[in-house]
């Protein structure tokens, strides 16, 4: 065991990187399965950052985006506090050197993505953001003297006593070893989503819901897990991650069609390609399942200057073969964002004291059923700041502090890659875009069966998360949103609210369904 005085940040992504920088100069030590700033979903975000920039915009309109993209749960406390705060994250992030494209006046470009009412997306070299703004702040914390990072270490449990959170149990990431436990002062687990737990997504491979469901091991609340974003358009090429062909296209003019050249969204919803992302990935899921072969259309609202403008969708193409200039992009929904999570009070805090969580790992209240195009990235700066200054107050000054070293003691057990595919594969069919109480009670057979094999604590943290996702989507019993069931087609006025939810209640309903 190693106690140490440094606030433990769990997590490689934005609020990972973003929150030292406001503790400096209280010691913090990060840790990081992969080298800093990779495997991260923050460096693969291309849309960019919604803030109210331009004239004529206002943080009032975008919270009230916010809001209706949400479908009804979205906490109007929170829409107005992140979206207030906006602009201030922006600036600072241009501060510290991220270059955000700028018109000749030197005005910030604004994109608009779908379910805005204004062009309010800060974008980075067209689909550039998240890992222009990644490597903004991975040189920031290096520079950062009070940060120490450990690299190639993975958190797999919560050392808690008596409701408090006391320490973390880490392991080598990359190669077997023994546990060993961390005690600190103060925990921000600022980690990533849950898309890798479904076959097809937009995340990176790391990206499992070990987050959630460690602190869900360890009686966190957990808030709105039924609730999982599948981005419409991932590039369907066959790669796993399948590449993301951004939003940003679609605002650009880009359209879906069939393999018949039909323009399918139209007839669909009256924002066409730009209605909400739970409507349009449905519509897209639908067209693949018949057979029509949905694609994005670049030729005629971009031409050549895709290539050029949108570097990202450029070079998935080129791998796959793909010519989006003479051609079609072929498209297909993936899990790409977990709007549920760790419930967190405005302050960033747990249910469990002394842990705080930013990032997709959280579950705020502002996203609802379905978040609005690029407020992920938001959300993840203005709750790491907010994460900050909380901790700082309550921890005070901390004197300067040793470097901690783990020494990793033998271990033998490796992750069983074959159940996580076949965990992966029954969370697709079941728990995907399109659900009902079969398939989920399917899907919540294998879970319980692969984490009754389990042998290692990050598997079980897979199986806890991805529980809780399908036991609360049976739970359910409604279509709002990203969580869609097709024995319950309709929104119910009467379950316009937030799910709340323990590890223990989720066995309890996957208990039941097991009975059935």
């Amino acid at each position: 065991m190693i106690e140490t005085r440094r606030i433990i940040i769990v997590g490689a992504g934005l609020g990972a990187l973003y929150a030292p920088l406001s503790l400096a100069p209280r010691p913090v030590l990060i840790i990081s399965p992969e080298t800093l700033g990779e495997g991260a979903s923050s460096a693969w975000a291309q849309g960019g950052v919604a803030a109210a920039m331009s004239v004529g915009d206002t943080p009032a309109s975008h919270a009230r985006d916010t809001m209706i993209a949400g479908a009804g749960t979205v906490s109007p406390q929170i829409a107005h506090l992140v979206t207030e705060e906006a602009r201030q994250h922006i600036l600072a992030l241009t501060e510290l050197g991220t270059p955000f494209d700028r018109d000749p006046e030197g005005d910030y470009v604004m994109s608009r993505e779908a379910a805005h009412s204004h062009a309010r997306v800060v974008r980075v070299k067209g689909d550039q953001a998240g890992r222009e703004i990644m490597q903004t702040l991975v040189a920031a914390v290096r520079q950062t003297p009070s940060v120490q990072v450990l690299e190639g270490v993975l958190a797999t449990h919560l050392e808690t006593e008596d409701g408090s959170v006391t320490g973390v149990w880490i392991e080598r990431a990359f190669e077997p070893s023994g546990p060993v436990l961390i005690k600190s002062p103060a925990i921000l687990l600022a980690g990533g989503g849950s898309g890798g737990l479904f076959a097809v997504t937009t995340n990176p491979p790391r990206i499992r819901g070990q987050v959630i469901g460690m602190a869900a091991r360890a009686g966190a609340r957990i808030a709105d897990p039924e609730f999982v974003q599948f981005h419409p358009t991932a590039i369907a090429s066959g790669e796993d991650p399948a590449p993301l062909a951004t939003e940003a296209l679609r605002g650009e003019g880009a359209t879906l069609v069939n393999a018949d050249g039909e323009r399918f969204m139209l007839s669909i919803h009256p924002d066409a390609e730009l209605a909400p992302r739970d409507i349009v990935a449905r519509a897209v899921y639908l067209e693949r399942k018949a057979g029509r072969e949905p694609a994005l259309d670049t030729r005629e609202a971009l031409g050549a200057e895709v290539l050029t403008r949108f570097p990202a969708v450029a070079e998935a193409c080129e791998r796959a073969g793909i010519d989006p200039v003479s051609g079609v992009i072929p498209v297909a929904p993936a899990a790409h964002y977990h709007m549920g999570g760790i419930d967190t009070d405005t302050e960033g805090r747990s249910s469990l004291d002394r842990l705080w969580v930013c990032g997709e790992a959280s579950s705020t209240g502002l996203h609802g059923a379905n978040r609005l195009a690029s407020n992920g990235l938001l959300e993840a700066l203005v709750f790491a700041r907010i994460c900050a200054v909380g901790i700082a107050a309550e921890l005070g000054e901390i004197p300067d502090v040793e470097t901690v070293n783990p020494d990793f003691p033998q271990g033998d057990v490796p992750v069983n890659e074959p159940a996580v595919q076949v965990l992966r594969k029954a969370m697709t069919d079941g728990v995907g875009v399109v659900r009902d109480a079969e398939g989920l009670k399917a899907a919540l057979r294998v879970i319980a069966k692969i984490e009754a094999e389990a042998r290692t604590e990050t598997m079980r943290n897979m199986t806890a998360t991805a529980t809780l996702i399908a036991a609360a989507a049976l739970a359910r019993e409604e279509s709002r949103g990203g969580h869609f069931r097709s024995d319950f087609p309709e929104m119910n006025p009467k379950l316009a609210e937030r799910t709340k939810i323990t590890l223990e209640e989720a066995l309890k309903i996957r208990a039941a369904a097991l009975e059935d």
